[in-house]
């Protein structure tokens, strides 16, 4: 019974955990290459993730989120999908400095 129950009900868990517990890792479309960036947006296989490579080669970074809407194949839909995975730049690893008194 408990190899039953595994196998009925570890599917459901599984999705449960990708839906609330793990996310994947933001990802900078300014310095990502084509994996990188299939790999951390959601409903972004490799062909979309060229596009946004081709897009910032063409026409320089990303300067907002927004931007992506310029990407053929990206729309206002998909970019609420993704746009918590985006990053423009490092995301600031280095604290800011102490204000001077």
């Amino acid at each position: 019974m408990n190899d039953l129950f595994r196998l009925k009900w570890a599917p459901a868990a599984v999705g449960l955990l990708m839906a609330f517990g793990v996310q994947a890792t933001p990802v900078n479309i300014n310095t990502a290459d084509t994996q990188a960036i299939a790999e951390a947006l959601p409903g972004i296989g490799p062909a979309k993730a060229q596009a946004i490579i081709d897009y910032r080669t063409k026409h320089g970074p990303f300067k907002a989120k927004e931007d992506l809407t310029n990407v053929p194949g990206i729309g206002p839909a998909t970019l609420e999908k993704i746009k918590g995975d985006v990053l423009l730049q490092d995301g600031g690893s280095k604290p800011a400095p102490a204000a001077k008194k």
